[in-house]
């Protein structure tokens, strides 16, 4: 156990030491290659209206994802009504799809409690 603490410790250095090298230089390259997304002078008041414009500018997509979920609700019910003609592969792939969701709900759930486990013990 101690040896595998010895070799976490010696790969975070080393990883630690890398960004300290080349974070730099990352940083430098990411600037500049979205150049185009920073504006100048980057003042208080620009960063409140860019902040305002993109609150009104979701505000604004409410209508249309609001038309689009029921679209997607009528799409759903269609299915269930037709759901007689429904494959065995449909129905496969939407009952992974619902275990897939239960899982990632489950490791969300683990993840939030600090990767413990709890329950009862046999």
């Amino acid at each position: 156990m101690a040896s595998k603490l010895q070799q976490l410790q010696a790969k975070a250095v080393q990883v630690s030491q890398y960004v300290t090298k080349n974070g730099c230089a990352y940083y430098k390259h990411l600037l500049e290659q979205n150049r185009q997304h920073i504006v100048q002078p980057a003042t208080v008041e620009k960063c409140q209206e860019l902040s305002k414009q993109l609150f009104y500018t979701r505000l604004a997509s409410i209508p249309g994802r609001y038309e689009s979920f029921w679209k997607e609700l009528e799409g759903v019910k269609h299915i269930w009504r037709n759901r007689h003609e429904l494959k065995v592969e449909d129905v496969g792939i939407a009952a992974l799809f619902g275990l897939e969701l239960y899982a990632w709900f489950c490791v969300g759930e683990i993840a939030g409690r600090g990767f413990t486990f709890t329950g009862y013990y046999v």
